[in-house]
């Protein structure tokens, strides 16, 4: 009887979205009016290709944004090294404007298909890949079956379970269990990843630990750098990464009561959603500090001290820029933001109490004093406050931070030598 509860849901699931296929065109309108589609490549939506397929073994690799690609961006060096093809796909306008400039120029970004079996063919028809990676948590249902029912080796690289997550497949557990039975592999970013991969029933499961670790640090424009730290010359520099809503009114309201200490202090307010950029700069308009936006042009002068930066890949700018850091999605209850980062581009790291996103590498840095925490605006001014004015102190988190940091790395080489037979299996079969 589980068992075919399972299978029920599954096939559920599979005629719901061939159903709904024919009416995916009123979904992609709201999203295009809402400002999450690209006008210009909605085609591959539909799996319909933008790109030519590369000639050789091709691995694609797909991970939802911007976090997954950076993550796998030295996996994709050593991929192409040993002489594959790779084709990468994502789902967020963000991660695909970020593609353009940071993924090789000979590996084709495309925008992942929607879940639907006839747009996953249409897909794979065309890229005919030998090996597919799912980087992270992307569980798409259809995705795996097309991908399973086709030969092709399907690999969940990075993988990760948050313990929200787990509650929630656990509902549909058996469903799960049947899903995952098609995944050749699950490389794990912790134990606790493993371990709840494992009960969902994963049944090859190894732990090869985070390759965000293994990431280098998010290259710059030197003239827009040399531009911004000209503007900002003989100021102490905040920077608030990655902000969510409910975050900024506590951000401003530190900055306020810091600089009466600093009164040249500049705080840099990024928000994770760069569309929220003017509504950041109305909130800090409204508690008397003056902003400007980024987007528009501006740089920041003397009578600036909120300057938001509603851009995209930008955060290695302003992490090089400010002596310490706050890590947003941390004071409100978003999970926290990967402080890899700005810890190697050598700044001192801030963040709230919610960090389950990355709770093991926090409780690790804190326990290091590789990082702090703060709670409120009074807890946020007076640890900046003492980073910013005690040089050493700001030193000595940096290098706990990079110890720290160091000691997560590895997951690059386990993760290769874990598919590697892949490989070598795919090289015998073309010969």
């Amino acid at each position: 009887m589980a068992k075919a509860r399972s299978t029920f849901l599954i096939r559920l699931y599979r005629m719901a979205t061939w159903l709904a296929t024919p009416f995916i065109g009123f979904l992609l309108a709201r999203r295009l009016k809402r400002g999450k589609e690209d006008p210009a490549r909605l085609r591959e939506r539909y799996g319909r290709a933008s790109a030519p397929r590369p000639r050789g073994p091709l691995v694609w690799l797909h991970g939802a944004s911007v976090g997954e690609m950076i993550a796998v961006l030295p996996l994709i060096e050593r991929l192409r090294g040993r002489g594959f093809q790779v084709l990468f796909t994502s789902g967020t306008l963000t991660s695909a404007r970020l593609a353009r400039t940071r993924l090789p120029p000979d590996v084709p970004h495309q925008f992942v298909p929607l879940d639907s079996p006839l747009f996953l063919r249409r897909f794979l028809k065309h890229w005919r890949p030998d090996l597919v990676l799912l980087v992270e948590s992307e569980l798409w249902p259809n995705l795996i079956n097309e991908v399973s029912a086709r030969g092709t080796p399907l690999v969940l690289v990075n993988a990760r379970m948050s313990p929200r997550s787990f509650g929630s497949w656990q509902r549909v557990g058996r469903s799960v269990a049947a899903l995952l039975a098609r995944v050749d592999l699950c490389l794990a970013q912790g134990p606790d990843d493993g371990g709840r991969l494992k009960k969902l029933g994963a049944p090859r499961v190894t732990v090869t630990g985070n390759l965000k670790f293994d990431a280098p640090p998010p290259p710059v424009d030197l003239a827009a750098f040399d531009a911004l730290r000209a503007a900002s010359a003989g100021r102490e520099v905040l920077v608030a990464a990655s902000t969510h809503p409910g975050e900024e009114e506590i951000i401003i309201e530190a900055h306020k009561r810091l600089a009466k200490e600093m009164p040249g202090l500049l705080t840099i307010i990024a928000p994770r959603h760069p569309e929220r950029g003017v509504a950041v700069v109305q909130l800090a308009t409204e508690a008397g500090c003056p902003a400007v936006l980024r987007g528009d042009g501006y740089l920041p002068d003397k009578g600036t001290s909120i300057y938001v930066a509603n851009t995209i890949g930008e955060l290695g700018l302003f992490y090089r820029l400010a002596g310490v850091a706050l890590l947003g999605g941390s004071l409100v209850r978003r999970g926290g933001q990967n402080p890899i980062e700005p810890i190697k581009l050598d700044t001192a790291i801030l963040h709230g109490p919610h960090v389950t996103n990355f709770s093991e590498l926090y409780a690790r840095l804190d326990a290091e004093h590789g990082a702090a925490p703060v709670s409120d605006a009074r807890t946020l001014a007076a640890s900046a406050f003492m980073l910013l004015a005690d040089r050493a102190s700001r030193q000595h988190m940096i290098e706990a931070g990079q110890a720290t940091v160091e000691s997560f790395g590895g997951a690059l080489e386990r993760t290769l030598a874990a598919i590697d037979p892949y490989l070598v299996q795919i090289r015998l079969e073309r010969h």
